[in-house]
C-alpha cells in the first residue's frame, strides 16, 4: 500500500543492496486486538530494510578452481534475488558471462530451448522447487553427469533425480537424507571435491591393477598351456 514513488525508491535501494551480495528483507509492523487469517485483512506501517550477508566460507573459491581444473562444470541454483545471485557467483570464481536465468525463464522456455540454454548458464535465481527439477533433468538430456545438493525437503525430488543426490548431513533434513546417494559428514563444497579426486584415485589404482594382473598372468597361463595345446611333453 505504499505510493508508487516510495516503492520506486525501496527497489532502488533493495537493487544496491543486491549487487553487494546482500539478502534483503523488508519489515512491517502492525497492531491488532484480534486475531487475523489474511494478512491482506490488517494494515501494516513500513518499518524499513534489513540486508544481511552469508559471507563465502574461505575455501570455496579454491575448492572451484579445482573442480574447474578436474572437468567439472559447477552452476549456483537459489532462491535469492539475482543480482545478490551474480554477486555471491563472481566472488566463488563461478562464470557469470551469461548472466543469470530466473526460476521464471525456466518454467517458460521450452525444454529444447532450456537444454541449449543450460550449455552456457551457471547462476539461476529465484528459483522453485519444481523449477530446480526441471534443470536437473535438462542437464541430464544434455548428457551431463549431474551431482546435486541440497538440505531441505523442497530439494528431495531433485536430488532423487540426479545421477547423484549429495545431502548436508549437519544441516539436512531425514528427506533429503534419505533421498540422496551421499550425505556429507562436514557440509562443506571443498568436502565433495575432495571426495572426486579420492574417488578417483580409487578408480585409478584398480585400473592400475587390473593391467597388472592381465599382463602378469594372462603370459604364466599361455605359457602352462602351450605344450597341451601342442602335445608337448
Amino acid at each position: 500500500r505504499l505510493p508508487a514513488g516510495e516503492r520506486d525508491r525501496l527497489h532502488t535501494v533493495i537493487d544496491s543492496y543486491a549487487v553487494q551480495g546482500l539478502r534483503v528483507l523488508g519489515v512491517a509492523s502492525t497492531t491488532v486486538d484480534r486475531p487475523f487469517e489474511e494478512p491482506h485483512d490488517v494494515i501494516f506501517e513500513f518499518t524499513g530494510l534489513v540486508g544481511f550477508i552469508d559471507p563465502l566460507r574461505q575455501d570455496v573459491p579454491q575448492a572451484l578452481r579445482e573442480a574447474r581444473d578436474a572437468g567439472i562444470k559447477v552452476a549456483m541454483i537459489t532462491g535469492d534475488h539475482p543480482a545478490t545471485a551474480l554477486a555471491i557467483a563472481r566472488s566463488a570464481g563461478i562464470d557469470v558471462t551469461a548472466g543469470v536465468l530466473t526460476g521464471a525463464e525456466v518454467a517458460q522456455l521450452p525444454f529444447n530451448d532450456l537444454c541449449k540454454r543450460l550449455k552456457c548458464a551457471r547462476v539461476f535465481a529465484r528459483i522453485a522447487p519444481d523449477q530446480k527439477l526441471r534443470v536437473v533433468e535438462a542437464f541430464k538430456a544434455d548428457g551431463e553427469i549431474v551431482a546435486m545438493t541440497g538440505d531441505g525437503v523442497n530439494d528431495a525430488p531433485a536430488l532423487k533425480a540426479a545421477h547423484i543426490g549429495v545431502a548436508m548431513g549437519e544441516r539436512g533434513t531425514d528427506v533429503a537424507r534419505e533421498a540422496a546417494s551421499l550425505v556429507l559428514l562436514r557440509d562443506d563444497f571443498a568436502s565433495i571435491v575432495h571426495a572426486v579426486e579420492l574417488g578417483r584415485r580409487i578408480f585409478d589404482n584398480i585400473q592400475k591393477a587390473m593391467c597388472y594382473i592381465i599382463a602378469v598372468h594372462v603370459p604364466t597361463a599361455g605359457m602352462a598351456l602351450l605344450p597341451l595345446l601342442f602335445g608337448w611333453p
